[in-house]
């Protein structure tokens, strides 16, 4: 057994005890939540473990074309609707980053792009591979960027339950065609290729979601994804979200805990505020709004959201704004603090 294999075993072990423990106890989210702190805590006690990248890749298309099972032809007729949600969207995440690299930069002494990257609230993939194409401290941000993650898996979801209890979601009717599923998700992990060479974050989710959406609504596919394949999903993302520890030391963790933990009060509370507002002006149901614009990795909200029962293609929608609007901002800031 090579050394790869060794440490993609252990770490799904670990993931799936932490998800079956954390069912147990009935933890709103349980598989994605027990999975990633049972991975994280070994990680962090020095375990070597590792997620391969198709796996991660299978797991995060099953996410998407889940969330897509949720889009049906009158979804699309809401978009209007949305449009308040969506703008409020784009305004909370402008303020969040902007406020959040300010704390990183004028509290604990960050650099201005180091600070910028690792405010981004919910691409840290695309953080990343802009910093190690140069731009700030990579391992400050890769650490600030996984506590925030970390932490917002673990809060999210019983707050979002504490909000309000879920009043729409996934439609319970038979699981989706075998053949329809597979061939949804051989187009989304071929497609997927090149998509994450063009480095669109969470690549597989995205494109998973897309086509399924496009097969529900032109009626080529019906129902959403095996109950068992969702939670194999999230039992392998909460693994792939723990295992990002392997690299970073204790110390290392210590050392940015602080400007870990400030920054992601400023992000919890700007979030809750702005969705509060959104909630308030459209009516929705503010643990969905919450879920749509709490500022973690799409990801890991996406799968949150599925996981709740919230509106599916809601929380897809916004989820797929930020990124595109994030993609199209950093760079943009990036490019603004280089100047001065």
């Amino acid at each position: 057994m090579n050394d790869a294999v060794r440490k993609g075993i252990l770490a799904g072990a670990i993931g799936l005890a932490g998800a079956v423990c954390a069912t147990l106890l009935g933890l709103p989210a349980a598989a994605l939540i027990g999975s990633s702190i049972a991975v994280a805590i070994a990680a962090t006690a020095g375990l070597a473990m590792a997620v391969p990248g198709r796996l991660r890749d299978v797991a995060f298309g099953m996410i998407g074309i889940s969330l897509g099972a949720g889009v049906q032809a009158d979804a699309l007729s809401q978009l209007g609707s949305w449009s308040i949600s969506l703008l409020l969207l784009a305004v909370s995440l402008l303020t969040t980053l902007l406020a959040g690299a300010a704390i990183l930069r004028n509290w604990f002494g960050l650099d201005a792009e180091t600070a910028l990257l690792a405010s981004a609230p919910g691409t840290m993939s695309n953080a990343i591979a802009i910093a190690l194409d140069g731009h700030g401290d990579v391992t400050a941000i890769t650490i600030l960027q996984v506590i925030r993650l970390l932490v917002l898996v673990a809060v999210v979801p019983p707050l979002a339950t504490v909000m309000d209890a879920p009043s729409v979601g996934l439609v319970r009717s038979a699981a989706m065609e075998p053949l329809a599923l597979t061939v949804i998700l051989l187009l989304t992990l071929g497609l997927s290729i090149p998509a994450a060479r063009w480095r669109i974050p969470a690549a597989s989710l995205l494109i998973g979601m897309i086509l399924s959406a496009s097969a529900h609504v032109a009626g080529l596919a019906n129902g959403p994804a095996p109950s068992w394949a969702i939670f194999a999903s999230f039992v392998v993302t909460g693994t792939v979200l723990g295992t990002r520890l392997t690299s970073i030391s204790g110390r290392q963790l210590l050392a940015m805990g602080r400007a870990g933990a400030v920054l992601i009060g400023t992000t919890l509370a700007m979030s809750i505020a702005f969705a509060c507002l959104t909630a308030f002006l459209t009516g929705l149901p503010l643990g969905q709004v919450w879920i749509a614009y709490a500022p973690g990795g799409v990801e890991a909200m996406a799968a949150i959201g599925l996981a709740l029962g919230y509106d599916p293609a809601y929380v897809a929608t916004h989820h797929f704004a930020r990124i595109v609007i994030l993609v199209i901002l950093v760079p943009i800031l990036l490019s603004r603090s280089r100047r001065h």
